[in-house]
């Protein structure tokens, strides 16, 4: 398999704004089939058919003006470029799709006034899933912990009520860790939900490595800043942040709590459930895993 990346980009026109939420990924996929004989003496004639295909798929979500999804938009009003060239796409899809999420939860020494209200974060996150998606919740500190398995039980794991903060932060490597499990699951749609104030301290993974590893997987950052936004550390904290949802095609919540907070899980889970797909063949068949802009457009 063969990652191929994109340029997140948000795309307004009257009423409507299209989002990139998912990923491109070139597939280039070789599948072997071996021909059963129906007799022992045919052994000798059996083949192994190889097929290679490269198709790039592309997850988007359209939301108008109040932040709704919008539903029945055909083929016809997408345009797909890559590289600033045209794309033919092959096939498309509209649908409501469930998603799996990791939810990270930090529990370093930083957040020890904050711990409670970043748990209530991931409860209220949990609360507000649909019976078709799945969520795991992490912890990470000095290191990275997973506190409850992908699952639909909306209840957070009794072992999370029990924890302290401690340590240093590896934030980094929690992403990386949520994203090489999320590769594991079936679901198209892939979520990482960050609770912290930013802090990263510690990890053997840089912001660069943790981020092209949760596109690899085709996830979605979003992050909730658990800091107090006071003092030079929270701002290169919040900054840290921001980077991780805006490179992702995510969203940056600056409220830890409220109606605010509330809102925005809302609008993360209707993102995620509701897709088009779009799926096309480049015109540009290098393969030289280098990294490609790809711009989507309505055409009203």
């Amino acid at each position: 398999m063969f990652l191929f990346g994109k340029q997140y980009s948000s795309l307004h026109a009257p009423l409507l704004s299209i989002l990139l939420v998912c990923f491109a990924l070139i597939l280039q996929t070789s599948l072997s089939f071996v021909l059963v004989p129906s007799t022992r003496a045919q052994i000798q004639d059996d083949e192994v058919i190889r097929v290679n295909t490269d198709l790039v798929l592309v997850n988007v979500t359209v939301m108008d003006a109040q932040g709704k999804f919008v539903n029945g938009l055909k083929q016809a009003d997408f345009g797909v470029m890559e590289g600033g060239q045209p794309q033919t796409v092959s096939s498309f899809t509209a649908e409501e799709t469930p998603f799996a999420a990791a939810v990270l939860l930090d529990t370093s020494g930083s957040m020890e006034q904050r711990l409670s209200l970043g748990r209530s974060a991931a409860i209220r996150f949990l609360d507000g899933l649909r019976d078709e998606d799945v969520a795991a919740v992490y912890r990470f500190d000095t290191k990275v912990e997973r506190l409850q398995d992908f699952s639909s039980d909306r209840d957070l794991a009794p072992g999370a009520y029990s924890i302290r903060t401690r340590g240093m932060t590896v934030l980094n490597d929690a992403i990386v860790r949520a994203a090489d499990d999320l590769s594991r699951r079936s679901e198209r749609r892939r979520a990482i939900v960050v609770l912290s104030d930013g802090g990263e301290n510690r990890s053997n993974a840089s912001p660069g490595k943790a981020l092209e590893r949760a596109l690899a997987v085709g996830a979605t950052i979003y992050t909730v800043n658990m800091s107090s936004n006071d003092g030079v550390r929270d701002l290169q904290s919040t900054g840290v942040l921001k980077e991780f949802a805006n490179k992702s095609g995510g969203l940056y919540v600056a409220s830890p709590g409220g109606q605010a907070l509330r809102d925005s899980f809302s609008g993360i889970v209707a993102e995620l459930g509701h897709q088009y797909t779009l799926a096309y063949r480049p015109s540009n068949r290098a393969r030289d895993g280098s990294w490609r802009s790809i711009d989507v457009k309505l055409s009203r």
